[in-house]
């Protein structure tokens, strides 16, 4: 272990300083340098060099199965629990969810849409329903809201605004983005909180205008509209929870690069069968047009 951690710090330190903070001979180093390696630890070796590049081009964020399936993907045979091991071997670790405080404020007076949805996250096609929702970012100068809305059907984010406030502005932003982006067939259910921006006479006239159907949870049922908050969950864990953002902007900036960089285009997402939410809708347009 110390003539490999020589040979990895040879760059930047010379050889015979190595040597002796590490308490061995240079004759010894090279007489090891010198002899052949098994097989398994060439392949190991090689591995690991493109599980950390796999990881690096997930900008840090996949856990072992996300970098086994890219890894299998580029064509390297290799199995899950090796890809594992090698990965905790050499401390490249996956980012984890944490629990999140929620922003909805449903104290109004707003009519109140039935739950329509009823927890259907898995409709048969795009643009059948939508489910929206909006959670707060820490800045240096204050907090920011990100209002989004994603498709039950890919996972992907159609729609999306931020704002320094939680009102029916930044909701109306993210929707008549969506709108569009995706021109969706009359009849789409559009899935919320029963947060005031949702309830508000604006937001309500704008569905209407577009043929969408409103849909609210029940009262206190965070499951009523658990995709919209996974994805919430998703985007702490993998950004949020390790930026420091001194400006809104440079949050604005960060967040968008996710979800149109990463998130929509790469990210493989458990639900689509791990590949990316643009890929899963391709694939469902091909499958269409083939049948």
């Amino acid at each position: 272990m110390r003539f490999q951690f020589i040979d990895a710090e040879k760059a930047a330190y010379p050889v015979v300083f190595l040597c002796h903070v590490l308490d061995v001979s240079p004759s010894g180093y090279y007489a090891w340098r010198r002899r052949p390696q098994p097989a398994r630890v060439k392949s190991d070796a090689q591995l690991a060099v493109e599980i950390a590049a796999e990881h690096k081009r997930s900008r840090g964020i996949y856990g072992s199965p996300r970098v086994h399936l890219e890894l299998r993907a580029r064509g390297v045979r290799v199995g899950r629990k090796r890809v594992e091991r090698l990965m905790r071997k050499n401390g490249i670790k996956g980012r984890q969810k944490r629990r999140f405080r929620r922003t909805t404020d449903s104290r109004h007076a707003q009519p109140i849409a039935p739950n329509v949805l009823n927890r259907n996250f898995d409709p048969k096609r795009s643009d059948e329903a939508w489910a929206g929702d909006v959670t707060y970012v820490a800045t240096g100068q204050g907090w920011l809201y990100l209002a989004v809305l994603l498709d039950l059907f890919s996972r992907r984010i159609v729609g999306w605004a931020i704002s320094d406030t939680n009102d029916r502005v930044l909701a109306l932003e993210a929707l008549n983005q969506a709108l569009r982006l995706r021109c969706p067939r009359r009849g789409l259910v559009h899935h919320s909180d029963r947060g005031s921006p949702y309830a508000s006479d604006e937001y309500r006239a704008a569905l209407a205008a577009a043929g969408v159907v409103a849909s609210m949870s029940r009262t206190g049922d965070c499951w009523d509209n658990a995709v919209a908050e996974s994805f919430f969950a998703t985007l702490r864990a993998e950004l949020l929870d390790h930026e420091r953002y001194s400006t809104r902007a440079e949050a604005t900036m960060s967040i968008g690069d996710y979800i149109e960089g990463f998130y929509n285009p790469q990210r493989r997402h458990s639900h689509t069968g791990f590949v990316s939410p643009i890929e899963f809708e391709l694939r469902a347009q091909i499958a269409a047009l083939a049948a």
